[in-house]
């Protein structure tokens, strides 16, 4: 009986190991992008020796819906011809945060930083540059007890529903000294050569403890009511149309899509994936569209800081739900 709990225990012991030190496989998969004339481009993003639960631990927005209850209702959305080049950073250019790109670290906060980064947005937009101050994703990952699993991952609908109960105190990024509550998760570097300290590449970061303003020098904006930024959550359908407008009339949306394993190696061009692995689901914020080569795509905004990708940001093929990007967009009514 010893000797098959001592068995049991070395088995589970080993595929813990695997698990830990099986290697992202970046240098395949890059000269398998890149040599077969596609749609965009790859590149080293991350160490050429990094593991897969590293990648993975930036990771974390769930798809499920059912069951969840959100609003029906849709702000006003401009009956004005969809143009075929967008950009909110454009239109909004008095709005710093449409085009911040944020680092949530090594942490799966994707659907906590996302949302925050769209309600910022969706803020300054409704108050016409009055309330331009960055809502705190800390806040969001760390008090919301029904979103998920804080660094383990979260839902995006839920993190929504949230914002529409509760809300977040404002907070910029990590040692920033701006708002309430800042980002309380280091930014690190991946790959290029920077400022930033190295990644760890083990271990996933711990969930911060929900706790009230951690800045002292704290002062509330004139243009917040009260101490918490709201919102009405709602889903907006699976039409592209629908989702343009959406952008055009009342700024970005988030995002949730499935990550294959050769969109960490993303460096330009039209992401259309290659692979059919998926690690896990992530959330993003979708600032505009576009065409390149004549291949429709989403402009994004990613969270793993400006050194990723195309300084931070990437394109993925509009239109035909790549990566079930357009599955669950999600916006909300800013509570002004």
């Amino acid at each position: 009986m010893r000797s098959i709990g001592f068995l049991f225990f070395g088995l589970l012991l080993a595929h813990t190991k695997s698990s830990i030190i099986e290697l992202y496989n970046a240098e395949n998969i890059i000269e398998n992008v890149n040599s077969a004339n596609r749609s965009w481009t790859a590149g080293h993003n991350f160490p050429k020796k990094v593991y897969l639960s590293y990648i993975k631990n930036m990771l974390g927005a769930t798809f499920e819906t059912n069951g969840l209850i959100y609003t029906k209702e849709r702000l006003n959305i401009s009956s004005s011809k969809i143009p075929e080049h967008f950009d909110a950073r454009e239109k909004w250019q008095n709005c710093r945060s449409i085009g911040h790109i944020r680092d949530q670290g090594n942490c799966g906060s994707c659907w906590a930083v996302s949302a925050a980064s769209v309600l910022s947005d969706r803020f300054c937009i409704a108050t016409k540059g009055k309330m331009n101050h960055p809502l705190s994703s800390a806040d969001l990952l760390s008090c919301c007890s029904f979103c998920g699993n804080g660094c383990n991952g979260g839902n995006p609908l839920k993190a929504w529903q949230y914002l529409s109960k509760k809300g977040v105190r404002t907070g910029g990024d990590y040692h920033s000294h701006v708002g309430c509550r800042p980002y309380e998760i280091k930014p690190c570097r991946h790959y290029v050569e920077g400022t930033r300290q190295k990644c760890d590449l083990l271990h996933r970061a711990k969930t911060p403890p929900c706790r009230n303003c951690t800045n002292l020098n704290y002062k509330k904006p004139k243009a917040l009511s009260g101490d918490y930024a709201k919102a009405k959550s709602y889903k907006v359908i699976k039409d592209v149309e629908e989702i343009q407008k959406e952008i055009l009339t009342n700024g970005p949306v988030q995002a949730a899509f499935k990550v294959y394993d050769d969109f960490p190696v993303y460096k330009s061009g039209v992401y259309q994936k290659t692979s059919e692995k998926v690690l896990a689901g992530h959330g993003v914020k979708i600032i505009g569209w576009g065409k390149e080569n004549g291949l429709p795509y989403w402009l994004i905004a990613n969270s793993w800081n400006t050194d990723w990708g195309d300084k931070g940001l990437f394109k993925i093929a509009r239109g035909q739900n790549e990566c079930k990007i357009e599955s669950l967009v999600i916006a909300g009514v800013p509570d002004v």
